[in-house]
This record gives structure tokens, sequence and C-alpha cells, in this order.
């Protein structure tokens, strides 16, 4: 009798546990659901409507609806953040460090320095790059240099920047890319824009320079096409 008594007290333990793991798991999902839901209500962001970004931006409204279609499958909440950005840059340059410039990048397009990029802010960028003038274009790349939003490059700045380009092109290169490369380069653009030698570069320097120097454009359409 008392084995019996003692196998339905077991059978009684094994029937009440799974009711109450469904129990604290249904709890657990219902608190995460919950978690969830307040997170993208804080951090879910809604862009300007389609008409007023396409009077802001050379885009059409469909072009812009293709582009935001893609901006929040790679970002749900509507924003990005450094971390994610520099995640999804890193794909398209599988064979070098693309982290540092993806960081200057992040900065540029965070117009605003919050610490997070808006499909506004993303957007905006890529109408200049894409489609802007030449004068557009320069001063946009002029405040990618400034990396300390000083008003002014100097040749620690460009050099950074540089580098970090180089670093993201990685050792795949051709011709193959001496470990001075960067260093050469920077010196040469430098010199050529630092137009009364005080060590650092204006923004009128740096529009006068590039606009007078085929090379210096060659140049700088191929650091734009790292973008």
């Amino acid at each position: 009798m008392g084995a019996v008594m003692g196998t339905f007290s077991s059978l009684q333990t094994k029937q009440r546990r799974p009711s109450k793991d469904i129990a604290w798991w249904y709890y657990q999902y219902q608190r995460d659901k919950i978690e969830d839901e307040l997170e993208m209500t804080m951090v879910c962001h809604r862009p300007e409507g389609l008409e007023q970004l396409e009077a802001q931006t050379n885009f059409t409204k469909r072009e812009l609806q293709v582009l935001y279609r893609g901006f929040k499958n790679e970002c749900p909440s509507g924003v990005v953040n450094e971390e994610t950005f520099k995640q999804i840059y890193a794909q398209f340059f599988p064979h070098g460090d693309a982290s540092t410039y993806a960081h200057y990048l992040f900065n540029a397009f965070d117009t605003t320095q919050t610490g997070s990029v808006k499909f506004e802010d993303f957007v905006t960028a890529l109408s200049i790059l894409l489609r802007g003038t030449v004068h557009e274009k320069l001063r946009w790349t002029f405040n990618l240099y400034d990396i300390n939003k000083d008003g002014y490059i100097n040749k620690e700045e460009m050099m950074d920047i540089v580098k970090a380009i180089y670093d993201m092109m990685g050792k795949y290169t051709y011709p193959v890319l001496k470990e001075d490369t960067p260093r050469q380069h920077v010196d040469v653009f430098f010199q050529k824009m630092d137009k009364n030698k005080d060590g650092i570069v204006t923004l009128d320097e740096f529009l006068e320079s590039c606009q007078e120097d085929d090379n210096i454009m060659r140049s700088l359409q191929l650091f734009q096409n790292v973008m």
C-alpha cells in the first residue's frame, strides 16, 4: 500500500510540474513582450513626411520609399547606433578593417551628435554624396575630415581619415600599398591645401585647392566612393 501511495504521489508531482513550467514560461513571455514594447515605444522613430524629405533632398518620393524600406529592414527601430552602423558597413569591406572609418563616417552622418542616425540624417547625406553639386560634396567631405568639428582640418586629422580608408581597403589592394603610403598621400594633400602654411586647412582653402587640382579631385572622388 505504501508503494502504491508513493507511486501515486510521484505521478501527482509529475503532473503538477508541466503546469508550473508552462505558467512560468508564459509569465516570462509576457514580461519580455511588455519590455520589448516599452523599448520600441521609447526608441522607435518615425521619419518626417516623404513630401518634406522630397523637398529637402534630390530623391523622388518613390526613391525615398525604397530607401526607407531598406533602412527599416536593417534598423527596425527607425534609428541606427554606431555599433550597428559599423556592423552593416563592415559587410562591404570583408578584406579590411572598416571600424575606424565607419566611426568617422557615423559622426559625419550624426550631425546633431546624439549618438544615433535617423533616416532623415541618412538620406540627407546620401542625397549630397550621390546627387549634390561639387561644392556640396566638398563641404560634406570637409566636415568628415574635420574630426573635432572646430572648423579646420589639421594634418593629424587628415592622416587619421586617410589611414582609416587604407585600413578599410585591406591588404588585398592592387598594387600592394607600402606602409608609408598614407603618410605620403597626406603630405602631398596638405602641402597643396595649406596655402598660407599656418598648419591648418580652412573650408575656403579646402574648396579652392580641390577645385583647382584635378589629382585631388580624382582622389577625393575615390574616397567618396567608399561611402
